[in-house]
């Protein structure tokens, strides 16, 4: 059990729409983590740090243009009101220029006690803000979303669940996709045989070893149909080729070999 008071990741998020984090601290894995303190969430509206009767936040863009852009000042007063409560915390900017994430990136993320998340709106924000007060920019993917709030709970949904104690069994984040640079297995439940099929034999056999194989064999072969270009950047040992030389081989003949057990190297 976690000691009370000990919080091993802060987020802060400067955003103009508060309530739709309500579903993190509502449900599932990040909202126990939240209720149980392993994570903390402060939320920051960049309307409180105006100083206009119209509570303005953004205005037209210099040179024309479609729509408009976040100004410079609620935001950063925003960011020192977060940073005086949270002084070692880097501030990210989630923007569709940033750096892709990938699930290396989400570990480096959760090695940092906080982060204080910028969700833009609009056309973006005002390029001094990012020269001057933001340390890193992110990027969940080479698309375009209406704002910086559903990337900034993707990214907290995957580190919060990297976060000791966040999930119930502790080698369930290990056996994630992409935590050892491949695809994750198939998986099954009961009841063992039903209309769409039969559970493959060795999982139900009893045969730790043979089950950890099989299941080392399904995620080398399912990364190199799905995702080949993770393992040309991972690389295998000799144990885990001949694993995926199987796999090939088997769905080359026909199927992917499900059904069978992985022989012993």
């Amino acid at each position: 059990m976690l000691a009370k008071g000990l919080v091993i990741m802060r987020f802060d998020v400067i955003t103009l729409f508060p309530e739709l984090f309500r579903i993190l601290s509502d449900q599932g894995v990040t909202g126990r983590a939240l209720t149980r303190g392993i994570a903390d969430l402060h939320l920051w509206n960049p309307r409180d740090f105006t100083r206009d009767p119209h509570r303005t936040v953004d205005d037209r863009p210099y040179g024309g243009g479609p729509g408009m852009v976040m100004k410079v000042e609620p935001l950063r007063d925003a960011i020192a009101a977060a940073h005086e409560q949270a002084p070692g915390s880097r501030v990210a900017y989630l923007s569709p220029q940033g750096r892709p994430l990938d699930q290396s990136a989400m570990l480096e993320i959760a090695a940092r006690p906080g982060w204080i998340l910028l969700a833009g709106r609009y056309e973006g924000v005002d390029e001094r803000l990012i020269e001057t007060h933001v340390d890193e920019e992110w990027s969940i993917g080479d698309y375009v979303l209406s704002g910086g709030e559903l990337p900034a709970m993707v990214v907290m949904d995957a580190v919060i669940r990297l976060l000791p104690g966040a999930l119930g069994h502790a080698d369930s984040a290990r056996q994630d996709s992409h935590m050892d640079g491949l695809l994750d297995c198939p998986h099954y439940t009961r009841p063992e045989r039903i209309e769409e099929g039969s559970v493959p034999p060795v999982l139900i056999g009893g045969d730790h070893a043979a089950i950890e194989r099989w299941r080392l064999r399904q995620a080398l072969g399912r990364t190199w149909l799905r995702r080949p270009d993770l393992l040309a950047r991972r690389g295998l040992s000799a144990a885990e080729q001949a694993l995926l030389d199987e796999f090939v081989l088997a769905h080359r003949e026909g199927g992917a070999g499900r059904e069978q057990e992985p022989r012993k190297s």
